[in-house]
């Protein structure tokens, strides 16, 4: 059986290789790359690396050649461009007779509000409409998307947030990635969906959780939207960046991401990183970088 996962040098996907690789013999593996130089590693250790652009279909038909099982990583950018690549990627994947396809999808994907959610549920439709045996594996917050917002804490900012009372179900990439690991590489996953989420915390939760990590009290600033932007747009965070952070905050102020469900446990067979836990991995990752 071979197996393929796309975007396997990004953050994500070098971690879904690094979990196979522990259980899955490399000659089994494959990974689609834009730029295979970034994969020189993985190829010295067996994997087979192969190109594969989401925005030049033609090179997919080859990338996914003799694949068996694929695990389709979302990709970065605007909802129209993700909307393309996706489906791109289902159909060479359909092209290529894959007997399975894994997607990384949003939190309730199919009802979701917020303004991620069209690339999701477009994506979530062209893989229902190949027939092909499927599982969603529905992601809902990296706690590593925060670590702009903690390393400003530990400079001595307060935690700031529009989120108002909305909860997030917080896990770590490589919780998501096991997850995904499990699920390409096991068996019994077929017309499934997964709501992958941690346990539901508002942001004054997460920051005083975070508070007890770094063994000082964090202040929560809660503030509209509006002075929202104003604040990141003093953080000199891009300009383009900000109206997609405002709309993050209100997504989780009207409850987007409030999801409980055991579904983690299901496919680790042990419950997220505890937060504390993770959050103190996050904030040595911090202390390490700056040394």
């Amino acid at each position: 059986m071979k197996m393929l996962v796309t975007g396997a040098t990004g953050k994500l996907g070098r971690k879904v290789v690094e979990t196979l690789l522990k259980s899955v013999p490399a000659s089994q593996i494959a990974v689609s790359v834009r730029n295979p130089e970034k994969a020189e590693g993985l190829r010295a250790r067996g994997v087979d690396v192969r190109h594969g652009d989401f925005d030049r279909p033609e090179t997919l038909d080859a990338a996914f050649s003799g694949i068996d099982r694929i695990l389709i990583i979302s990709t970065d950018g605007d909802n129209d461009t993700r909307i393309r690549q996706h489906t791109n990627a289902v159909e060479a994947a359909a092209r290529a007779n894959v007997k399975f396809i894994a997607y990384t999808s949003l939190a309730n994907a199919r009802e979701s509000r917020l303004f991620l959610a069209p690339v999701h549920r477009a994506t979530e439709e062209a893989i229902l409409k190949t027939g092909i045996p499927y599982s969603f594996l529905r992601n809902n917050w990296y706690l590593e998307n925060e670590i702009a917002t903690i390393q400003a804490v530990l400079a001595g900012a307060p935690w700031v947030t529009s989120a108002g009372t909305g909860k997030v179900g917080w896990a770590l990439q490589q919780d998501y990635a096991e997850a995904a690991a499990a699920v390409l590489a096991g068996s019994g996953h077929e017309n499934t969906i997964y709501e992958l989420s941690g346990k539901p915390l508002t942001q004054a939760e997460l920051a005083a959780i975070l508070g007890t990590v770094i063994g000082k009290e964090v202040p929560v600033q809660q503030v509209d939207d509006a002075t929202y932007a104003e604040i990141m747009k003093g953080a000199d965070v891009p300009e383009f960046v900000i109206p997609l952070l405002v709309a993050i905050q209100a997504g989780i102020r009207e409850g987007t991401l409030e999801i409980e469900s055991n579904d983690f446990e299901k496919l680790l067979g042990r419950p997220t990183t505890p937060i504390d836990q993770a959050l103190r991995q996050i904030v040595n990752e911090i202390s390490q970088t700056k040394n």
